[in-house]
């Protein structure tokens, strides 16, 4: 139940949603540094538990969080968007249009930023490739009723793990689209040029659509209350879910085993599949996501949750800039120190990849809070609502 104090008022209701953006921003930051600057020692997904070192396990996992709660809250952004236009139509429209700008942007300044060459050979269709695909999807699932809207999410996020054994061979015509929905995969353009689907579209077109839908809880007229049970007992809900068909260890993810201890057996309970997401890391991290809008909902108004919310703010903005800084900042730091980790510059440690995310954050503050103002003031720009 809400606090005693908890009467935010109606301006204020998307602080909560911009601080969540802005949590995972953090942590996608911390992910995209280890990334950079520990290259010699990757990570597979699912994480071999055996193996990897408890403080780089956990980090991994809170990047778990990030392309869940992004792709959950672009829908439940769209929803807010059509209350605030009231035209469907023009909802529809608006997500058809920066879908493709999405799209565009993946093959473009987000692969440059990734490999720094004009003429790639390998382009990864990632997160934005895949937050792009999915509100292409909803800006036509979104004329269905809200009912059949909650349903199709669920189905698809719950029954996708049944398609796993069907495969396609490179020569057949069934391989693009499947591995562009649901077996990460590679498609050879040309002799030249590969595409690496590193982000099946299928499950996250449910996590938008469960995000729409979830659009009356935050409407003007919303009752705060109401929408606090409604995120705690969903939150309480879908990770209960997880524990259980964790236990019973048989449907939608690699059986957890006993590790020599307890942190151990926690890092394989925890340990879940992001290519394609399985319904329990979508369990588990829209679960958890739910908690921290709840708590960020109650919390409204913090001086603290201003800076996350800044973040939140300008999301497309910010993941543009940091991609390119932290490039830059391993060039220089090659030509300075030289390849130290085998074929790569590299942390020895995990504690320098958070000392370095903390210190990008600081830096990068003052120029992300001046594009968030900029989009705030500046309505008249139409370009900027894409970003």
């Amino acid at each position: 139940m809400p606090s005693p104090d908890f009467t935010p008022p109606a301006a204020a209701r998307l602080q909560s949603i911009d601080a969540l953006r802005g949590l995972v921003i953090l942590f996608m930051l911390l992910d995209h540094v280890r990334e950079t600057f520990l290259l010699h020692m990757q990570v597979p997904d699912p994480m071999d538990v055996a193996v990897t070192e408890p403080a780089l396990f956990f980090s991994r996992t809170l990047a778990h969080l990030c392309a869940p709660v992004f792709i959950f809250l672009t829908g439940l952004s769209a929803f807010l968007y059509g209350e605030k236009h009231q035209d469907r139509r023009a909802v529809s429209s608006f997500l058809l249009k920066r879908g493709l700008f999405l799209v565009a942007l993946e093959f473009t300044l987000v692969n440059f930023a990734w490999t720094f060459q004009f003429q790639p050979q390998v382009i990864y269709l990632q997160v934005i490739w895949a937050i792009g695909l999915s509100m292409l999807a909803l800006s036509a699932l979104l004329w269905l009723p809200r009912p059949a809207l909650i349903v199709l999410g669920l189905v698809i996020i719950g029954g996708h793990n049944l398609l796993d054994p069907l495969q396609f061979s490179a020569d057949s015509t069934l391989h693009v689209p499947w591995a562009i929905l649901h077996d990460r995969g590679w498609i050879e353009v040309s002799e030249n040029l590969r595409l690496r689907t590193s982000y099946p579209l299928l499950p996250w077109i449910g996590v938008i659509a469960l995000g729409y839908a979830v659009g009356p809880w935050f409407a003007r007229n919303a009752d705060p209350e109401r929408r606090q049970r409604y995120l705690g007992g969903w939150a309480q809900g879908v990770l209960l879910t997880f524990v259980l068909l964790r236990l019973i260890n048989s449907y939608g993810e690699r059986p957890w085993v006993v590790g020599e201890d307890g942190l151990r057996t926690l890092m394989s309970l925890l340990n879940v599949t992001k290519y394609p997401p399985s319904l329990l890391f979508l369990c588990l991290t829209l679960g958890c996501g739910l908690l921290f809008l709840r708590y960020f909902e109650r919390k409204q108004g913090r001086t603290w949750l201003r800076p996350l919310s800044v973040f939140g703010a300008a999301p497309m903005f910010f993941y543009l800039l940091h991609l390119y800084v932290l490039k830059l900042l391993y060039i220089t730091a090659v030509a300075i120190w030289g390849l130290n980790r085998g074929n790569h510059f590299g942390f020895d440690a995990v504690w320098p990849l958070w000392l370095c995310t903390l210190a990008l954050a600081v830096l990068l503050f003052p120029a992300v809070r001046w594009f968030a103002e900029l989009k705030a003031r500046r309505r008249d720009i139409a370009w900027l609502k894409y970003l």
